[in-house]
């Protein structure tokens, strides 16, 4: 089975919704969750990490160190922003982190344009990749979006 197949048969847990039951410390409404290993948005970056260092570890990409390391960082970074906000248990900062996450999805796949240019990665790969990391965005935008419209309003006194 080729990277790309392998890439096809792995993803289809990351589109399930809710992205994440919730933390009582930030909504009391919402589910508990106990670890951020629980949150869909970073199990999708996980496995994003773990198929990108296949793709790198192969020639020539391999031998781009320059741009091997970007990449890998870039994917990295999705999963540990993410599991950071979380650690961080607090609402704000969670939403930031978040944010950054988001960020480093783009950043992959704007990097995953060059890997197809150079012929690192083919069609198939980089399509099944790109995919895969706009489900993560995406994953991660409900997530942030929800956290946002959940937190109570400020009153205004008169």
């Amino acid at each position: 089975m080729g990277l790309a197949e392998q890439i096809t048969s792995r993803t289809s847990f990351v589109v399930a919704w809710p992205v994440v039951m919730g933390k009582a410390a930030f909504c009391s409404h919402m589910s508990t969750i106990k670890s951020f290993e629980e949150i869909e948005a970073w199990q999708g970056g996980r496995e994003l990490a773990r198929q990108i260092y296949a793709l790198t570890r192969r020639q020539p990409f391999a031998k781009d160190f320059g741009m091997k390391d970007q990449v890998c960082r870039a994917a990295v970074s999705i999963m540990s922003n993410i599991a950071e906000g979380y650690e961080s248990q607090t609402e704000a900062v969670f939403i930031r982190y978040l944010g950054i996450a988001k960020g480093s999805a783009g950043e992959l796949r704007s990097q995953l344009y060059v890997a197809l240019d150079q012929g690192y990665a083919t069609k198939t790969e980089f399509s099944a990749l790109a995919d895969l990391s706009k489900k993560v965005s995406s994953q991660i935008a409900r997530l942030k979006s929800y956290l946002e419209s959940s937190k109570p309003k400020p009153q205004k006194v008169e």
